[in-house]
This record gives C-alpha cells, structure tokens and sequence, in this order.
C-alpha cells in the first residue's frame, strides 16, 4: 500500500503552482460560456477555480475556433503583489476619478500593446495613438502590466504633489491625463501646455486602430480581491468605478474587459446599490461545482498516475468505482450513515453550500499524507478489496483542512470585524437558536441581526429554519463541538450526517 501511496501524485490545489492544470481541467459551464462570448464577469468564491479558468483561457485561446480573432492580454502581474495594490499608497480618490484610472489603464495597456506588434508608423492613427501616449507620459517601452499601471501612478502622484507651491493644483472628478478636461503636468522642470483630451475621443481612436489591425482583445483582470485587502477605503470605491468602467467599455467593438471577482466581494462592491446592475448580471456567471464534476476532477488526477492505475488494474473502470478503490466505502460504518463521497461533500463544503474544488483536492492530499504515515507504523500488503486509504485517515484529514480553512479562507478573508464574531465561537455548540447567539456575540437586537447577516454572507453560519448551524468544515479548525447550545423542542436529529443515503 505504500508503495501506490508514494506514487500517488494529486498535483497542486492552487492554480498558479499547478504545472499539470491544463491536464486536469474541467471544461466547466463557466468556461463554456466564457469562451463563446456570453459573459465578460465571472464571480466564484475562494478555491472555485477563477485563476485556473483564466490560466486555461490564456494557455487554449489561440486554438479555440470560438476564439479565433481574439487576443486574451493580461491586465494583472500573475505572481507577486498585485499591481493595482500601489493604489493604497496614494491618497484616496473619489469613484470618479477611479473610473480615470481604470479608463487610462486600459488605453495605455491596449495601445502599447497594439504599438509594439506593427508600430507606430503603421497608418496615420497609429501615429496619432503613439503621440498621445507619448504626450501624456503613458507610451511605454514594453506592455507588461507592472510598467503601464506605474506610469499611471506616478501621474497621480505628479497631480497630487505639484512642484510649484504657489500654483493651486486639484484632481478633478475626472481625475488624470487623458480622461481629465483640463489637466496641467510638468516635466522635468519646466511646465508644459495643458492638453485636453476626452475619454470618449482617446478609447475611440484605440478601438479604430485595434479596428485596422483586424483584433478583438479581451482585457482581463484578475487577483482584484488581493489588491485592496485591508484598506476599503480604496477598495469599494475603486471596484465600483471599475464596473462603471466596465459599463461605459461596452460600446466599443473591438474591446472588452474580462473581470474575475471573488463572489463575497462582489456583492459588497454593489452592497449600496448600483446603477445598471442588471446590465452587469446579464453578462455574469457564478462559478459552480456540482458532485459530478467534483467526482470527476479528482479523478483526472488519480489517472494522471499510470503506475497507480496499473497496480490497481483501475484503467477501465468508471469514475466512481475508481473513488471507491481508493477509498472505503464509508467513513463511519454503522447502517444509517452516508458514503464516504456525501460524507466529504458534506465536509468541505460551507454555509451557502459552496464546494470548492481546492478543498477536495486538499483533504485528498491531507487523506493521502495521514495514511502513508500509517502505513509506516504499521505496513499493510496491497489487497484488491481493501482501501488504499482508510476511514481514519479522512477523519484526520479533515481535522487538518479545517484548522487551514479557518486561518487562510475564514478568518482571513473575513475583515477584522467578521473574523473577530467567529472567534467567538471557538469551543462553542454547532447549532445556536437567536437566543444563545446573544450571550456568543454579545450582542442583542438589531446588531446581533446585522452579525447573522455577516455570519451567513461569508458562509460561516447556515440558517436552518429558526436556527443557524455551523458547517462540518469549521468546527474542528475552532473546536466547536457537535449539538445544540439550546433545548430542542423539535425532536429533530442533531446532525445532517446521521440519516442514511
């Protein structure tokens, strides 16, 4: 058994350490309609698959007949800090100067991009995009992310901080070069010409030039939750100006931005309301797993293993009895009990029902890693009808993806003042009625309503008629013990995972 154990490579459950991705991709509903054009936001929460969507779209684009006169640039720095994340350096902007960021960002990205592939003596609008590029400090010597969004920094900083103390310099609601009506800059010491440039003549003439070189271009942006964490301040107003950017982007033919959003941020990105949000729903899509592509996926990998394959003479079975040559076919082996897959989709899904793909992929891992330690203790000798990996090592699998779920999703991810509610819990009853939430939150009324609200919003608690449960996959990682903290009047059993299949 150790010796398939060893073999047993899972890949990594993050997309970006992922080198085999592509070889286990799920040709998900969101991707189908990603690549035909159907949707240009694509929300999912932590561990769905956004980056693998992406990394899959930027690897297959120009070999998918859908896609064919499309060029897919990345509006983001995949590794290292985000880029837009040098916005909370600077002093905060209002949303419409934001939208100019956003607007100027996407020209200077586009446009240098456009004036590298056939330059900028290419036909007279090429000329005329690199003389405003040039003007306004935006031309660039490559098209690489990090450099355009510096350049577009360091033009706020230039209208923020001006050189000469006794002239009186603001940021207007229009914000930076190019998008402002009227906007001075200096140079290297001398002040230059004011120039007036619109928003609407400036992202007109990148799409006729994209127009002339015969290219559609998708701008993605991706890694937003990252860039603004822990400053919303910055971050609302700025991911609302974006989806207002995104809106006024529409009527041009020849480009269009591609938006990957966590899906808790989203929603408090419109938390206040917004204007046109159903123009934005209509080209929306929720990344979803259901059991069967869950099934599947974590198949693909064990595939991927021939040596495993072959020793467990698995190459003709289904996706399933694979499952359950590797696993036993229940966790806990009493008769009303559920099957080792619902009791692990069970577990690691969360308040709202999501599973994500990594947490599957990780306690598999975690599964893998506790029985090769068994098997150290106490070597078993391969059987056919005997389990690779056993009941107990699941069960401590889980406890190990619950304490990292808590630390790098839950708590994480959070804000300060959620994460602080869920400490709350720790060491608590699973399932609370209102009135034993009041002594847990130490709150009453109308706060302990808006707390629920936060609660269940992150997934944390699920509400189960007039009680809220905390979901399998956080208790260990908080301690949080099976049962009732209040008199049950009901008769009802006090957990999901007693009733049989």
């Amino acid at each position: 058994m150790k010796e398939i154990l060893r073999a047993l490579d899972l890949g990594n459950s993050v997309a970006e350490f992922d080198d085999s991705l592509e070889k286990y991709f799920v040709e998900n509903e969101a991707f189908h309609a990603l690549v035909n054009g159907k949707v240009d936001v694509i929300a999912g929460d932590k561990g769905t698959g956004k980056t693998a969507l992406y990394r899959i779209l930027q690897k297959r684009y120009a070999s998918l007949p859908e896609l064919q006169g499309i060029e897919v640039l990345a509006g983001f720095n995949p590794a290292g800090s985000p880029v837009f994340q040098r916005l909370v350096r600077e002093e905060v902007l209002k949303e419409g100067q934001y939208v100019s960021v956003w607007k100027t960002y996407i020209l200077a990205l586009a446009g240098n991009w456009a004036l590298e592939i056939v330059g900028e003596d290419h036909s007279r609008k090429f000329r005329a995009l690199s003389d405003m590029l040039t003007e306004t400090g935006l031309r660039s010597k490559d098209d690489k992310p990090e450099t355009i969004f510096s350049k577009i920094v360091n033009v706020i900083q230039k209208a923020l901080k001006p050189k000469t103390a006794e002239l009186e310099f603001t940021l207007s609601e229009t914000g930076i070069p190019i998008v402002t009506p009227k906007l001075t800059f200096f140079g290297a010491g001398e002040q230059e010409q004011s120039k007036e440039i619109s928003h609407e003549k400036a992202l007109h003439l990148l799409d006729e030039c994209l127009g002339e070189l015969g290219y559609s271009v998708w701008i993605v942006l991706d890694r937003l939750d990252e860039a603004f964490q822990g400053f919303p301040a910055v971050e609302i107003p700025a991911l609302r100006a974006l989806l207002r950017t995104y809106l006024d982007l529409l009527e041009f033919a020849n480009f269009r931005l591609k938006l990957f959003v966590r899906r808790d941020l989203f929603r408090r990105i419109i938390g206040d309301g917004f204007v046109n949000l159903t123009h934005i729903n209509a080209r929306k899509v929720e990344i979803s797993w259901d059991e069967g592509d869950l099934m599947n996926l974590l198949c693909r990998r064990v595939r991927d293993n021939a040596d495993v394959i072959r020793a467990l003479d698995a190459a003709n079975l289904s996706d399933e009895d694979l499952f359950y040559r590797l696993f036993p076919a229940k966790v806990d082996a009493a008769t009303r009990k559920p099957t080792s897959w619902n009791w692990i989709m069970a577990r690691i899904r969360d308040g709202n029902d999501v599973k994500p793909p990594r947490n599957l992929i990780d306690l598999t891992k975690m599964a893998r890693e506790e029985q090769l330690k068994a098997e150290g203790r106490a070597p078993r000798a391969f059987a056919a009808d005997q389990p690779v990996i056993t009941s107990d090592a699941i069960r401590k699998a889980l406890e190990k993806l619950s304490a990292q779920r808590v630390e790098d999703t839950l708590l994480a991810e959070a804000g300060a003042d959620t994460a602080s509610l869920i400490q709350r819990f720790r060491r608590a009853k699973a399932e609370q009625s209102l009135e034993s939430l009041m002594p847990v939150l130490g709150l009453e009324g109308e706060a302990l309503n808006t707390a629920i609200r936060q609660l269940v919003e992150v997934g944390f608690l699920e509400e189960i008629k007039t009680s809220w449960k905390v979901p399998m996959l956080y208790r260990d990682g908080l301690e949080i013990t099976q049962g009732k903290a209040f008199q049950s009047t009901t008769g009802e059993p006090e957990e999901e995972d007693t009733e049989s299949d």
